[in-house]
């Protein structure tokens, strides 16, 4: 018989194997708990052990311990290994559910925040990853190196099937990409879900053939799974090219659901990460959104939002860092399109690209719908935005040069660093 404790979940001379799962927490110990033990009950809570000393036969037990590796007071952090064979291949609740699960409300510790995972290849071969990824930009798309350019209707929601429509045409008339629903648009009474993929993808071929660019719809299919499968074929059949799936919201089972039909019907997923600040907006606290988009990426998504890098209405942490993993190698998994959105103008987006670069999706709401000329003068403002930080130019110069939206848009919005 052999006895498992707290202390033997803590190994400070442990050096993690390429096997292991590592995941880096930020603590505050509970009131008279030292940190040795408080990572000892992190790593126990979330692996195999319990609150008792337990009293096991060996012969019987597989030894699925993680190990608290690392105390770093002063960085107020832990690490934490997780052996690979703890985790059901390709089910990446049941992973969340160790890593991210009960220790989330233990009296060991007053917060836990997962801040970081290092995902070692076993792990990773378990899932699909997206299907295209920054591809999306030269096979669905005609961006070439500049970023993709989107749009959402505004207001959010209460526009008819006719409005919603009209102002997609003006949009991808003045030179985006994408339209994209919000997140809070599926199928409601005022702008039912398959009258509106139907027409929006239509307009969207005629603007394609008068532009000479390819023109899409980011259609959001978010509901019950079943429902979200059946949503995905209409837009195959309607000629649509991409889902967008609220993949917080949905829950992860949901997204690995979609991925593998939508790898049938050649849709590429859009990821809206709606309700992701209820996990990652406290510092000290939860799950980080580097870890959300990590998850992401695993399951399979194409694009995901990441952030402004503090140039929006939104905020979250390290939106360059996220983004680079995002790209990274990671065991032949097809790279994320990092999509910037939230709070973006014309006069924001030559300090957004020296931030972020090119490889991103830029979208815009507001910013493009709120121009003092209409829908089309402010998608031609941001195109024309882009197009002078591509070529390296000020705004005020390039707006001075005949580019009368994007005039505009910078004496009604200003813009954020003048070259």
């Amino acid at each position: 018989m052999t006895g498992i404790e707290y202390d033997d979940f803590l190994d400070l001379d442990y050096t993690p194997t390429d096997t292991d799962l590592v995941c880096e927490f930020r603590i505050a110990p509970a009131e008279g708990m030292s940190w040795a033990d408080a990572a000892s009950r992190v790593a126990s809570e979330s692996s195999n052990g319990t609150w008792a000393a337990l009293h096991v036969d060996e012969a019987e037990l597989t030894d699925l311990s993680a190990v608290a590796c690392d105390v770093a007071e002063d960085a107020g952090t832990i690490t934490v290994a997780y052996p690979a064979d703890l985790f059901e291949p390709g089910s990446m609740p049941q992973i969340l559910s160790c890593i991210a699960g009960n220790i989330m409300g233990m009296k060991a510790v007053d917060s836990i925040r997962l801040l970081d995972c290092g995902w070692p290849e076993q792990t990773v071969s378990g899932f699909p990853g997206p299907q295209y990824g920054t591809d999306v930009t030269t096979e669905k798309l005609d961006a070439g190196d500049r970023p993709v350019l989107a749009t959402v209707p505004k207001p959010k929601v209460g526009l008819s099937t006719k409005a919603h429509v009209d102002i997609a045409e003006q949009a991808w008339r003045g030179g985006v990409d994408l339209l994209k629903d919000d997140e809070n648009l599926t199928d409601q009474d005022f702008n039912p879900f398959e009258e509106r993929v139907e027409r929006s993808l239509e307009v969207a071929r005629e603007l394609t053939d008068e532009t000479g660019e390819k023109k899409d719809y980011l259609v959001n299919i978010t509901a019950e799974t079943d429902e979200m499968i059946r949503r995905a074929e209409f837009v195959e059949q309607q000629g649509g090219g991409f889902v967008m799936v609220d993949v917080v919201t949905c829950g992860w089972s949901a997204v690995q659901t979609v991925r593998k039909h939508c790898e049938d019907l050649d849709l590429a997923i859009h990821a809206h990460r709606a309700m992701h600040a209820a996990f990652d907006r406290m510092e000290h606290h939860g799950v980080s959104m580097r870890v959300i988009a990590q998850v992401a990426r695993l399951c399979g998504v194409d694009h995901i939002h990441t952030g402004t890098a503090g140039l929006g209405k939104l905020a979250n942490e390290d939106t360059p860092g996220i983004n680079q993993w995002l790209t990274s190698d990671l065991y032949g998994l097809n790279h994320v399109l990092p999509v910037a959105s939230g709070g973006l103008h014309p006069g924001v987006i030559d300090a957004l690209i020296d931030a972020l670069g090119t490889d991103i999706a830029i979208q815009a709401g507001g910013g493009i719908h709120g121009h003092p000329d209409g829908t089309e003068a402010g998608a031609r403002a941001l195109r024309q935005s882009v197009e002078a930080s591509m070529q390296d130019v000020a705004l005020e110069e390039y707006a001075a040069d005949g580019h009368d939206e994007l005039a505009t848009a910078l004496e009604k919005w200003g813009s954020e660093t003048p070259r």
